[in-house]
């Protein structure tokens, strides 16, 4: 995700983005650098949020709003974007995904782009048929060596359809 964005900065540029699961930040960067207007990062775990601020010092940028609380099932916030990467690792988190990322499309028309390098937690869910590919990057070896033989990261555009039943 990160890549797409410093790659087409036109996706954030403006807009106000939340980075769902950051991890250390490098999507929620990603839109700072590229211009979006407002920038939350959202991890449930507390070193990820001090990984986002020691991120943001090496890319000397000023530090942007993190959150370190379970948003997903929350009310759906005002987002023109939610980025969210690699977070489909878990049935049961995956349907909670699923279900309040719909809302936020239905109540507030957000946009949704997901990063995931294809793990069969992922592949195999019901979200799966309302994605469309964007783009796939082969990822280099040393991250195929690390990830299990996983050898691309696909980012995709959810459109979920209201009419599916069992979504």
């Amino acid at each position: 995700l990160f890549r797409y964005i410093l790659d087409n900065p036109r996706v954030v540029k403006g807009r106000s983005v939340l980075d769902l699961g950051s991890g250390c930040g490098a999507t929620a960067i990603a839109a700072v650098m590229s211009g979006a207007s407002q920038v939350l990062a959202n991890d449930i775990d507390p070193i990820a949020g001090m990984a986002m601020i020691l991120n943001c010092e090496l890319n000397h940028l000023n530090p942007f709003p993190i959150t370190i609380k379970n948003i997903i099932n929350s009310e759906a916030g005002n987002w023109d974007l939610i980025v969210l990467g690699d977070m489909f690792y878990d049935e049961q988190l995956a349907d909670g995904l699923h279900h309040w990322l719909r809302k936020c499309i239905r109540i507030q028309q957000t946009e949704v782009l997901i990063g995931d390098p294809g793990r069969h937690q992922f592949l195999s869910h019901s979200i799966r048929r309302q994605l469309h590919k964007v783009i796939e990057y082969s990822l280099p070896e040393y991250t195929r060596q690390e990830n299990n033989g996983l050898t691309s990261s696909i980012v995709w555009s959810y459109q979920p359809s209201d009419n599916l039943e069992n979504c």
